[in-house]
């Protein structure tokens, strides 16, 4: 499970110090019933599902050289959204945006100043691509792949209500942790 993004309302607040997150908003965790930051002790916002990663159907809980043997990868020029990869009951890139995005838009309709996504780093392209308004059609190509634990910054100005990408996958604190 990789943490992602937290959105920020103001270019000038830096997020609370853990000892006083309990005021942020809700995190959404991706495939736990329980709060991803238990110090934050505070529910999750949406059902858990919304933020999932990609399904690949059939191939869900199988070893991955199953699905390697049956993926079929997107065409390097034309239809990339609602490519069929070749396993059944997978979710094409095209509904796995759709789904994304809506989480999204109902994670930023609330009325907060920060908030905690949590979710798997495959998911990040679509919270990215929402994020900045790309058109789902125009993803095709996108990918922000994301390592394990890191973080991903995303902050929009109150004046221009601009969107900005602060930080994409930073793993800086996982480094400050084993050293400490």
């Amino acid at each position: 499970m990789t943490r992602q993004p937290t959105r920020r309302r103001s270019t000038n607040q830096q997020l609370p110090e853990p000892a006083s997150a309990a005021s942020l908003p809700d995190p959404c965790p991706a495939s736990s019933a329980s709060p991803p930051f238990p110090t934050l002790r505070i529910p999750p916002a949406l059902p858990c599902r919304r933020a999932n990663g990609k399904s690949y159907g059939e191939a869900e809980g199988r070893p991955q050289e199953w699905l390697d043997r049956r993926f079929i990868p997107p065409p390097a020029v034309g239809e990339r959204m609602d490519h069929d990869e070749g396993v059944q009951g997978a979710e094409t890139k095209v509904s796995w945006a759709q789904r994304i995005y809506e989480a999204m838009d109902e994670i930023l309709r609330k009325p907060c100043e920060h908030q905690i996504i949590v979710t798997h780093g495959g998911s990040l392209t679509c919270i990215v691509a929402s994020w900045i308004k790309m058109p789902i059609e125009s993803a095709g190509y996108a990918s922000f792949r994301a390592p394990s634990g890191s973080i991903t910054t995303l902050r929009e100005d109150n004046f221009f209500h601009n969107r900005q990408v602060v930080s994409l996958c930073d793993t800086r604190h996982l480094h400050s942790a084993k050293a400490g």
